[in-house]
């Protein structure tokens, strides 16, 4: 199957496998930013890429894949792969082209993809993905609606659904990170409540202490509030038939 100048590689990514040829020259044709190219020549030094579309490859994707940091482009399209686009895309720093189309992916793409400055060509038209497009900033304001077209539960530009106020971006707005700011933290509050409680019984036992003005001044408000609570009780308690009754 392969001639004796060539060298296998095998690298295991759970049950996907990837072979590597290190050969002579040859010319390889390989399909990326919706275009196909004709590589000739050592291919390994000149281009990394990963080419599994049209493969009927089922499961989730490996998150390992994300530590391919090398890899120009990667193609999984046109396969039956599900579950959520793994975050550890974004660790594809020399990624050019990402084509996960034609699959059965569900969830959110992940924010953390707009980290990918050199992504050039971006698709994942034709899954089962939801809620709100990442921010339109770096690669991503150049990609358009054809990047996600295929997706009725997408929503923000540029598809023309527009989210709903249920549907929050993963990057919070200018008034949420205000309510963030301003929330406290009640274990906090507390203690700081008990340590001023404290700080101020004990400066008033101090004073009290100290000064005997103060003290029988403090001792005749404290009779004072005695006596009118008594009795504020006992007028009270005549008004109510019972205690009539009862007298």
């Amino acid at each position: 199957m392969f001639s004796d100048r060539s060298e296998l590689q095998q690298v295991d990514f759970h049950t996907l496998h990837i072979y590597v040829w290190e050969s002579a020259e040859e010319d390889i044709e390989f399909s990326t930013k919706s275009e196909s190219y004709t590589y000739q020549g050592h291919i390994l030094n000149m281009f990394s890429a990963i080419d599994l579309s049209c493969n009927q490859l089922t499961g989730i994707i490996p998150p390992g894949l994300g530590n391919l940091s090398e890899v120009r482009a990667l193609n999984l399209s046109h396969n039956n792969l599900t579950g959520p686009i793994p975050s550890t895309f974004s660790q594809l720093k020399q990624v050019e082209s990402l084509d996960l189309s034609y699959n059965n992916l569900n969830g959110r793409i992940p924010s953390q993809l707009t980290e990918l400055n050199t992504l050039e060509a971006f698709s994942v038209a034709h899954n089962n993905l939801s809620g709100p497009l990442p921010d339109r900033k770096a690669q991503f304001g150049t990609f358009e609606e054809n990047s996600y077209e295929g997706n009725p539960l997408l929503c923000g530009p540029p598809l023309k659904n527009s989210c709903s106020e249920g549907d929050s971006p993963e990057t919070p707005s200018a008034s949420s990170s205000g309510e963030e700011d301003g929330f406290i933290d009640m274990g906090v509050f507390y203690i700081s409540f008990a340590v001023s409680y404290g700080i101020l019984f004990l400066g008033t036992v101090i004073v009290l202490y100290i000064n005997p003005y103060w003290r029988r001044v403090w001792f005749y408000f404290i009779e004072e509030c005695s006596t009118t609570c008594y009795f504020f009780i006992v007028d009270s308690l005549r008004r109510l038939p019972c205690f009539r009754r009862n007298i």
